[in-house]
């Protein structure tokens, strides 16, 4: 029963000493990447270095114990950090007393809503998020990132845009004031991660560029020519908090809290199910999203900020070895003893050093090769991603991720109201029933008109459906006998029930008789409570198209069409 509750009571319980070497490398190894990106994405949302520090602890104890997924690498994240400070540097000024707190009542905020949605079984509910709005998404976020790291790698001082033109256009302004030593130095970082990153991926290259940013600017002091550093990093434990609530301020954070929620949980139930099915084992969705805000809501009590899982540590724990939960542990655990004994040889790290950390992480983000296809294989799929890639470079992530998804509502509903209907005609050769815009030399018949709908039938399309079979019959003057091919219908409502009894009711009376086939259970369950077995007897009882046909031509042979 416990196990049901708290997962890692069933894996630690039967732990194998086998699995140590692989989970204590694994975690080591993430460990590794973790702490200078938890700093760095500190930096993005806008905090002190120390919290992603903070947030890099705790939290991974508590996902390890509720979690699903024995892989999941969780902790701060860009685009969470880049959504984090576009919309709390509204609210407060970056760094301030005022802006922690507001960070702190988000990550409490979107820690309860994902624990509300995992009670109340609202995984389902991130499907409506289509891959190509995340794909559009996270490529603009990845610019916007970027971009808002380069009065760190330049050493200018720019105001905090959310657009990416008036971001350019600033910079464009202040280029002159480039700290040169500052730029040589972000170039070093970002040339000898990219080289670590394409001949040896694996190897945890921020802390060597940590190591090595942080001795040249302690040896060349060059903190004393201009080179901003991160300073004094507070040592010891987090410290337990707790934000002040305010009504104003939950009002003007839910938005960002939604938009949260549903980008991190993507991101990290995405990355999750490829390795579960990997590794033959099933990831729980609803049970993610309990793990993952009761890890928020303890790291907005522990002093930290919103976390999800990683995309690319979570490839990395899984190709280190990890095997269980206890990687996430070691992870934790490493992360602490930092806190505990090396903060102070962070104060002489660059922030140059954690842009470019920043800059060459997100650039694997860009997604040229999705939007391609998209646009080849489904235009309405890549206008969509362009549209979300569009609208997040011009109003910012919480803009860009409201467009997105209203139109991949708009484009499924539009769809839905005009469900695929073809008119069918026999293709000897093929031995069947064929659209007739695709197969021109299909046979049809002068009285009898067959229609093939595929699509469920509810309110919203109905309409469409009757313009269709109005203009099918209008022409064909001739037509005695419509079959319906219900092959390609899986469910029914009571509306459309109703309005294809007053299609058949205003047809007989000029005439024209209708026959239904390849009925499905779920469809005959609706109609037949309707009445449809007394109101059309066997017309409604074919299994096939071409026996419904068949019986038709043979009765016609006879003259008995009526």
């Amino acid at each position: 029963m416990l196990g049901r509750i708290i997962p890692a009571y069933d894996w630690l319980r039967n732990y194998r000493r086998s699995d140590w070497p692989s989970d204590l490398a694994a975690g080591a190894v993430v460990a590794v990447m973790l702490v200078p990106q938890g700093m760095a994405y500190a930096i993005l949302a806008g905090l002190p270095p120390v919290m992603g520090l903070y947030a890099s602890t705790i939290p991974l104890l508590v996902y390890a114990a509720f979690g699903s997924s024995r892989h999941l690498a969780v902790g701060p994240v860009a685009i969470i950090s880049m959504l984090i400070f576009e919309r709390c540097s509204s609210i407060a000024e970056p760094g301030s007393a005022d802006y922690v707190n507001a960070v702190s009542l988000l990550c409490v905020m979107v820690g309860a809503i994902q624990v509300a949605m995992g009670l109340l079984r609202l995984g389902f509910l991130v499907n409506f998020l289509s891959h190509a709005v995340v794909s559009g998404l996270t490529s603009a976020a990845a610019i916007l990132i970027a971009l808002s790291q380069l009065k760190h790698l330049l050493g200018i001082s720019l105001a905090s845009q959310h657009s990416v033109f008036r971001l350019l256009a600033e910079t464009g302004r202040r280029i002159g004031e480039t700290h040169l030593a500052t730029l040589l130095l972000s170039v070093g970082c970002m040339i000898l991660l990219l080289f670590f990153k394409m001949r040896w991926p694996r190897f945890p290259a921020a802390i060597l560029v940590v190591i090595v940013a942080t001795v040249i600017v302690r040896v060349l002091r060059l903190n004393e020519a201009g080179v901003s550093i991160v300073g004094s990093v507070p040592a010891g434990l987090p410290r337990p908090s707790l934000p002040v609530f305010d009504v104003e301020t939950v009002r003007a954070l839910f938005p960002a809290g939604l938009t949260i929620v549903l980008v991190g949980f993507v991101e990290s139930l995405s990355i999750a199910q490829v390795i579960a099915v990997k590794e033959r084992y099933r990831v729980a969705p609803n049970r993610e999203l309990g793990a993952l805000g009761l890890a928020n809501i303890v790291a907005a009590l522990s002093s930290g900020f919103p976390i999800t899982g990683g995309f690319s540590r979570t490839a990395v724990n899984h190709q280190a070895g990890a095997k269980t939960g206890m990687a996430c542990l070691v992870t934790a655990a490493i992360v602490l003893l930092t806190l505990l004994f090396l903060t102070p040889l962070f104060h002489y790290l660059p922030n140059a050093a954690l842009a470019a950390i920043i800059v060459v992480a997100v650039a694997g983000l860009v997604d040229l090769r999705t939007a391609k296809k998209l646009l080849t294989v489904k235009l309405a799929n890549g206008l969509s991603l362009v549209l979300t890639f569009g609208a997040t470079l011009a109003l910012g992530v919480e803009g860009g991720v409201l467009l997105g998804a209203v139109f991949s509502m708009f484009v499924f509903i539009w769809r839905s109201a005009h469900p695929h209907t073809a008119e069918l005609g026999y293709v000897a050769e093929e031995g069947g029933f064929r659209n007739v815009k695709r197969y021109p030399h299909a046979t049809t018949y002068p009285d009898i008109l067959i229609l093939r709908v595929d699509a469920s039938l509810y309110f919203a399309n109905m309409a469409f459906l009757e313009d269709f079979l109005r203009r099918a019959v209008q022409d064909r003057p001739g037509v005695r006998w419509i079959v319906m091919d219900f092959s390609g219908v899986n469910d029914i409502d009571g509306c459309a029930v109703e309005a294809l009894e007053r299609f058949m009711e205003v047809h007989h009376e000029a005439g024209i008789e209708f026959a239904l086939a390849g009925m499905k259970g779920p469809v005959r369950d609706v109609v037949g409570r309707a009445g449809w077995p007394d109101l059309l007897g066997k017309r409604m009882q074919y299994v096939s198209t071409q026996q419904a046909v068949e019986d038709l031509l043979k009765n016609t042979s006879r003259g008995a069409i009526c």
